[in-house]
């Protein structure tokens, strides 16, 4: 057998090669160890940035990198004499995408298991634990064992990724820095990775497409939910995708704290028509995934179960609903000019506001503002009046305010005419 290293498998990709399922293995394995050096995985992930992967390559790398780590296995764990209906989601990103917060304890109230392994944001999407963390003591540092009892007790824990696949968590972090995050591959296998990893035995993704999210275009979007979609069928995990739209932000709160309060209104039965649909919808799908049919996710929010499941999971990490959730100590409002019809508000100037405001990070473990975000007042298609409040900047650091503003600055408009409607969800792949 021929030796394996790191030039030859930089090499064979360079040159649009194909790469064996031993390449795979060796370099994933001793990249995570210290064997390949950053500046040969660098040049490796460039070739693939550039040259793509077959699909067997995809489905190897992803293996490869959930073989780097633990694996969470849920099988044994029963509920009432059951075995445990388990099931997760994930969602590629977008601005104000808070449905995880009341998703889950709708999910919980309608009697399936939820192991989410979740992030914390980078750039213009912000992380579900970053949003959760604003809730005072909250905490997703979970050990396995606090992760199985909360399965069994409540239906649901929420952790960070920490050991699994941790050959993906150093990857991610090399490709952020060299160019290479935007490769389909690669997207697909560092999602699928973890998530295979986490103990689920179904899944159901959802694949933001537009302004906001990134991906800008249905025909990328579509390819990405097609691959992942295999992926999980290829590892014997039943998974599917929606296809969701991300010009405008979802709901009227982009941030931390802010996002968690528009939640709660959720759970309570109100929140804005689109983040309760989304979260019905994905409810729905995750439900039948677990083979689940008998229950109507929203009698969840009509009846109170699935805000008292949301307490429940809070308290078991350490959260306190009791204290009040931080608020910017500064804020800035925009108002109308005029009066007229809300137009369409551009989701990544939202974004970058709130990133501006401290909302989110530019590097990997830097500290967030809980408190910092916007409030959106006015949706497209409402009727607006001159000088009322249209949107409402929140930050602890004042200096950031006129940054935020001026990515805020030709991200709306006031017409007289309302904005075509657009589909919230696209499409179904899988």
């Amino acid at each position: 057998m021929r030796t394996i290293d790191a030039p030859t498998i930089i090499r064979t990709k360079r040159d649009g090669g194909t790469l064996s399922e031993q390449a795979i293995d060796w370099v994933i394995d001793a990249y995570t160890h210290g064997g390949v050096a950053e500046e040969q995985m660098s040049a490796l992930l460039m070739a693939i940035f550039l040259r793509g992967m077959t699909a067997g390559e995809t489905a190897r790398w992803t293996a490869a990198m959930v073989a780097s780590g633990e694996r969470f296995d849920f099988t044994d764990l029963h509920r009432d004499g059951r075995p445990l209906a388990l099931v997760d989601k994930h969602s590629t990103g977008g601005v104000g995408d808070k449905i995880t917060i009341p998703l889950l304890p709708v999910v919980m109230a309608c009697g399936a298991a939820v192991p989410q392994a979740s992030g914390r944001g980078l750039g213009h999407t912000g992380g579900t634990l970053d949003k959760l963390e604003s809730i005072p003591g909250f905490t997703a540092e979970l050990s396995k064992n606090q992760i199985r009892q909360q399965l069994c007790d409540i239906g649901a824990a929420i952790f960070a990724a920490g050991e699994l696949a941790p050959a993906d968590r150093k990857t991610y972090a090399l490709r952020d820095i060299t160019s290479t995050v935007d490769s389909m591959p690669l997207i697909a296998s560092s999602v699928m990775s973890k998530k295979l990893a986490e103990g689920a035995r179904a899944l159901v993704l959802d694949v933001k497409v537009g302004r906001g999210a990134f991906l800008k275009t249905e025909p990328e979007a579509r390819e990405l939910a097609r691959t992942m979609v295999d992926l999980g069928k290829a590892n014997g995990i039943p998974t599917r995708a929606l296809l969701t739209a991300m010009d405008r932000p979802l709901g009227r709160t982009v941030g931390n704290a802010v996002e968690v309060v528009e939640s709660i209104e959720v759970l309570a039965g109100g929140g804005p028509d689109d983040v309760v649909a989304l979260t019905l919808a994905l409810a729905t799908e995750m439900l039948d995934a677990a083979g689940i049919d008998d229950v109507d996710p929203a009698e969840t929010l009509r009846d109170g179960s699935a805000m008292d499941r949301f307490r429940q999971l809070v308290a078991a990490q350490g959260g306190d609903l009791s204290q009040p959730l931080p608020v910017g100590a500064s804020s800035e409002t925009v108002t109308a000019p005029r009066g007229g019809i809300m137009g369409d508000i551009d989701a990544m100037g939202v974004a970058m506001a709130a990133w501006r405001l401290g909302a989110g990070r530019a590097q990997p473990g830097e500290p967030v503002q809980s408190g910092a975000g916007v409030r959106i007042h006015r949706s497209p298609g409402e009727p607006v009046t001159a000088g009322e409040a249209l949107f409402t900047l929140y930050t602890d650091t004042p200096d950031r305010i006129t940054d935020a503003m001026a990515e805020l600055d030709g991200a709306w408009r006031i017409g007289d005419d309302a904005p075509a409607d657009s589909p919230l969800i696209i499409d179904r792949v899988g």
